[in-house]
């Protein structure tokens, strides 16, 4: 049986052509421009105590600033600490905030070096995001993803604020994206980044494995014998290798129309076809076994300074965050009293959020069908993770972000299953919950 170099194959049904770039950078700063404006309108009249040097610039900047910004900023200075049974920075994973920390020490401000991390990284999370989509969904449902996602009521976190979303969302797109370039090695060393950036990070690992299978068993099913030159039924195209070999190519697949009526979405392998694959794993194709260093290495750091591997996950029970593991968290035992007894804020708030973990938990089969094993694998670990260990759901909203596919199959969904004015109404209805959910945020509501 001939060898067949491995291709990244566009999906027929996708949009073709270059993604719009400019457009997607014109409505991200567009809107960055406005939500500053929400922030400033919203803490113009707002007394706030400045914090060891910070929330000392202008309004504008300073309503950035809120919530586990005070973490962040307090790790860039000061490093880490644990005390136990006490609310230590220990449950805020590294990458972030020693980002910000190295480029606080180029520009000599740290706060505003955790806002230019934030919007840079949102910009070209914005940016990868269009060039992975436009690959994978027709041109409505693709320029939909892209709306979606900078609208959605959480995506504020992409805009300035002071957290770690944006880089762990741009490394988890960049290692996915390395790797359907076949980049296995630096796939694995952008996803390390990534496991060291949030408690969920384990899931770009998981994501990485499973897709890197689910290619070597696409390339397993369209290996083909090479046929020579005048054999009856053989059709060939040029391969761009040097030296001029030639690649089959299934003549079904070169010659055939599309049935009428045959749904868009791509084939898949089985997930036997995905065990099949694993004796073919080669030592290039083990690089993104390496995505995992990012949690060894921050669990052996826990463990030498604290005496804790887990201490990210034992510091969660503490008073004030009361998220420990166990059945009272995992039956949302808090939730439950919060909607009985209030306060009425505090249930809108979390049942907002607990609305869009069951839209991404309701869209999975969707991305599993359209995006294949890996990146479903991906986004139920990013989902899991959150909706099972959070008390109250406080939190899932910016999860819910991070996970991309969930994001891109809303949009799939959005453009081929609902009518023209739904869409509108819904990208509406998501970008008046980001200006209200920005305004709060700036007001030191917490919101996610």
């Amino acid at each position: 049986m001939g060898s067949v170099s491995p291709t990244v194959r566009t999906p027929t049904s996708a949009a073709g052509g270059r993604p719009p770039i400019l457009a997607v950078m014109a409505a991200f700063v567009t809107i960055t421009a406005v939500l500053t404006l929400v922030v400033t309108l919203a803490t113009r009249n707002m007394l706030r105590s400045p914090l060891d040097g910070s929330l000392d610039g202008p309004v504008w900047l300073d309503g950035w600033f809120s919530g586990d910004s005070g973490w962040y900023y307090a790790i860039a200075r000061s490093g880490y600490s644990y005390i136990p049974g006490v609310q230590s920075p220990i449950a805020f994973f590294p990458t972030y905030p020693m980002t910000v920390r190295g480029v606080g020490w180029l520009i000599g401000d740290d706060q505003v070096a955790g806002s230019l991390i934030s919007v840079v990284c949102g910009a070209a999370t914005a940016v990868l995001f269009a060039q992975w989509v436009w690959r994978r969904l027709p041109r409505a449902g693709a320029v939909t993803a892209i709306a979606v996602l900078l609208l959605y009521p959480y995506s504020f976190y992409l805009y300035g604020a002071m957290y770690g979303e944006s880089l762990f969302m741009l490394t988890a797109l960049g290692s996915f994206l390395l790797l359907e370039r076949r980049h296995y090695w630096l796939a694995g060393l952008v996803g390390a980044l990534a496991t060291a950036g949030r408690p969920v990070g384990v899931a770009v690992a998981v994501g990485l494995v499973v897709r890197m299978l689910e290619m070597l068993a696409e390339h397993r099913a369209l290996e083909v014998p090479v046929i020579s030159a005048g054999a009856v039924g053989a059709v060939e195209t040029p391969s761009s290798e040097p030296g001029g070999r030639v690649e089959p190519v299934d003549p079904a697949e070169a010659t055939a129309p599309p049935a009428a009526g045959r749904s868009d979405y791509p084939a898949h392998p089985r997930w036997r076809e995905l065990l099949r694959a694993v004796p073919a794993v080669r030592w290039r194709e083990v690089g993104v076994l390496v995505s995992g260093l990012g949690l060894a290495a921050w669990c052996i750091y826990l463990w030498i300074q604290f005496g804790d591997p887990l201490a990210f996950v034992s510091v969660q029970a503490a008073p004030g965050w009361y998220q420990g593991s166990g059945p009272h968290t995992w039956f949302k035992v808090v939730y439950v009293g919060t909607m009985v007894f209030g306060p009425v804020d505090v249930a809108i708030r979390t049942t907002a959020q607990a609305i869009m973990c069951l839209m991404a938990v309701l869209l999975l089969r969707r991305v599993w069908r359209r995006f294949g094993w890996g990146y479903a694998a991906f986004s139920v670990v990013v989902l899991a993770i959150p909706i099972l260990g959070t008390k109250d759901f406080m939190g899932t909203g910016r999860y819910v972000l991070v996970a991309f596919p969930v994001v891109a199959a809303a949009g799939d969904f959005l453009a081929t299953r609902a009518p023209k004015w739904v869409r509108v109404a819904v990208l509406a209805a998501l970008g008046t919950g980001l200006m209200v959910a920005t305004a709060f945020y700036a007001r030191g509501v917490e919101v996610s």
